[in-house]
């Protein structure tokens, strides 16, 4: 009654596309009132009526007919917009949840899976090679279909695929080495020692990184040594495996930021997916070369001890199933969480990977392995907290230099 009597001491002409005005008072009683959005004019008369502040002036959208459907010039005006839409929506840290725990569950179960497999079959190249055809094949099928937006590709982004391409293909075939030699839980120990590579190798590459971030990498050397002391399973061609293939994930991800800097218009699941396609036509011949006349011989054993061939084929094919899955989430989620957020999540997935694969494969954790690695994952936050925070900061003060 209030809101009618105010519409008829103050007749002021309605917008004709209207506007859906949702108040406290309402939300409250859920309750939607759908009236004409008002051109509010500076009048003493204009308080609160009904629980509602006092709105600041707003000018007339401009004469002639007006689509609602349409963005509106908000040069000349103000767009107009339901309160609703400017409430935070709380279903973010749902989904965030759902995004963070479908990434940990592939994750383990690649692990288990890729151990599983490399186990039965070690050839780590050939495993290696068809993960990567896997991989390969679903970004196709997802191209295929039209489900993925095909990139757009010329002679140049493929030539700048080559180098990335053979780090991702050396990195992932030494990281196959690791797991045929080592605990799952020992190699996440060990990888978590790859911001130490990043920060070394980019201050050879001409940028250092401030105090505060080699001061982060302090207690991941610390903690890697203090597990690999300790490891039961330790083996050196295993640590060479995985230290390798933290170097050349470095450095695939160095000179992906150097090659790919003209091709913004082109996703994270697109990089990837091309990126593992070279690495794949990389690896396939090395493979036959290096292991290819041990392969009969590897799969009569491994089905020996699988016990039948139809388990021995469901642990290699759901390596390289989930070995593309969990790559795909990760680089769907960076488009939508901030550095901060997902480097907490990434110390959280090497916790429950160690945990997971531990209860799963029963391997033997000492205390002062369990310390140390508990030291390297904790590194490994700091570090990426440190990072996020650098980032955030340079960031604004580019800003502030703009505004300047």
């Amino acid at each position: 009654m209030l809101l009618l009597a105010f519409h008829t001491l103050h007749p002021f002409p309605p917008r004709p596309d209207g506007c859906v005005i949702q108040t406290r008072l309402m939300r409250s009683q859920n309750f939607i009132h759908h009236i004409p959005l008002l051109a509010l004019r500076k009048r003493p008369s204009a308080t609160s009526l009904v629980g509602i502040p006092k709105a600041a002036a707003v000018p007339h959208p401009p004469p002639g007919k007006i689509n609602a459907d349409e963005d509106l010039n908000t040069s000349s005006y103000v767009k107009y917009k339901p309160l609703a839409a400017k409430l935070p929506k709380k279903n973010d840290t749902v989904k965030l949840a759902a995004v963070f725990g479908l990434w940990y569950f592939q994750n383990v179960i690649f692990n288990i899976c890729n151990k599983k497999a490399l186990g039965l079959f070690p050839y780590p190249w050939l495993i290696a090679s068809f993960q990567l055809l896997v991989g390969s094949l679903w970004m196709t099928g997802l191209w295929a279909t039209k489900l993925q937006p095909f990139p757009r590709v010329n002679r140049k982004f493929l030539l700048a695929l080559l180098g990335p391409g053979l780090f991702h293909a050396i990195g992932h075939t030494s990281a196959c080495i690791a797991f045929t030699k080592l605990a799952v839980s020992f190699i996440h120990v060990i990888n978590a020692s790859e911001p130490c590579f990043s920060v070394v190798i980019t201050a050879l590459h001409g940028h250092f990184y401030p105090i505060h971030i080699w001061l982060s990498v302090i207690p991941i050397v610390a903690g890697c040594a203090l597990a690999a002391v300790t490891e039961a399973s330790f083996n050196a061609a295993g640590l060479w495996g995985a230290l390798v293939s933290n170097v050349c994930f470095v450095l695939r991800n160095i000179y992906s930021k150097q090659s790919f800097y003209e091709y913004k218009h082109i996703d994270g699941l697109n990089l990837y997916g091309c990126i593992s396609i070279v690495s794949l036509l990389y690896l396939i011949p090395v493979a036959v070369i290096v292991e290819g006349r041990h392969w009969l011989q590897g799969y009569q054993t491994a089905i020996a001890a699988a016990g039948s061939p139809s388990s021995f084929y469901t642990w290699v094919l759901l390596s390289g199933v989930f070995y593309h899955l969990y790559n795909q989430t990760l680089y769907q989620a960076l488009d939508e969480i901030s550095p901060l957020r997902f480097s907490v999540g990434d110390a959280m997935r090497r916790v429950v990977v160690i945990i997971a694969t531990v209860i799963v494969f029963r391997n033997p954790v000492r205390p002062l392995n369990a310390v140390g690695s508990a030291m390297a994952i904790f590194g490994t936050f700091l570090y990426s907290q440190a990072t996020a925070v650098g980032k955030k900061g340079k960031k604004k003060r580019q800003m502030i230099t703009k505004k300047r």
